[in-house]
């Protein structure tokens, strides 16, 4: 009797640690699981770090933008469409902060603070537009800058249009492979700060990451002319006109 009690004790503790054994497994199995699923979510949201940029860099085999030769522009039928994006998907802007928040995209303040802004508004339908990239250079501008309101006179001129405000963080989400040292300022009516201040919006990659950062715009700020613009184009594209006939302006 007391053998068979010590035997059934001892298969009951054998039966017990293989049970606890199976409970374990199971559970590092689970840990491990859902760790690297942390680590996929967190692989899927970073998208404008540093770290990821230099990757879709070399995943592309695409070198930081370089100086390009400034083509002078006669008109803007003569430019072709740079990149397509899409408008219209975010209902508000808390929507569209937290899709920047969680792609990893720095955000400026004075950035930031114009999304809050009523007159920045978001479009309620999708819709693609079409993006073009030029600098001030390219339209016809010879000194070293320019006044940004006769940049966008000159653009207007020959056919480009300015911008949502929203194609500025649209794009930013929608532009992950951007060279390093590219900085692109949006054509865009500014949006004033609480304070009162006009700012436009620049998507940039300064090697840090990639940022959509807010900057002067003012009619009468001073913008180098090697700056590239991203504009819309107008459905009455201006003629092109001989090269002569290109007014340039010298401040």
């Amino acid at each position: 009797m007391g053998q068979t009690a010590g035997k059934k004790v001892s298969c009951d503790a054998i039966q017990c640690r293989s049970t606890g054994w199976r409970h374990c497994r199971i559970f590092v199995v689970a840990m491990l699981c859902t760790t690297c699923a942390l680590l996929f979510a967190s692989e899927a949201r970073a998208q404008c770090t540093a770290r990821d940029v230099l990757q879709n860099q070399l995943r592309l085999k695409k070198a930081p933008s370089a100086d390009r030769p400034q083509i002078l522009i006669k008109s803007a039928v003569d430019v072709p469409v740079w990149k397509t994006i899409t408008i219209g998907t975010f209902a508000n802007f808390f929507a569209l902060s937290n899709a920047l928040d969680a792609t990893g995209c720095g955000i400026g303040n004075s950035a930031g603070e114009i999304f809050a802004r009523p007159i920045f508004s978001l479009r309620d339908t999708k819709t693609n537009v079409e993006l073009f990239t030029v600098s001030a250079a390219e339209l016809g501008f010879q000194t070293d800058t320019a006044l940004l309101a006769d940049i966008y006179a000159r653009a207007k001129q020959l056919g480009f249009g300015l911008a949502a405000a929203e194609v500025g963080p649209q794009l930013r989400l929608q532009y992950f492979d951007q060279p390093i040292g590219e900085f692109l300022i949006i054509g865009m009516e500014p949006v004033t700060t609480w304070k009162g201040a006009p700012v436009i919006l620049n998507v940039a990659n300064g090697g840090a990451g990639l940022i959509l950062i807010g900057q002067d715009g003012s009619a009468n700020a001073q913008i180098s002319v090697a700056s590239r613009f991203v504009f819309v184009r107008t459905n009455e594209a201006a003629p092109a006109e001989a090269p002569e006939a290109v007014a340039l302006v010298d401040h």
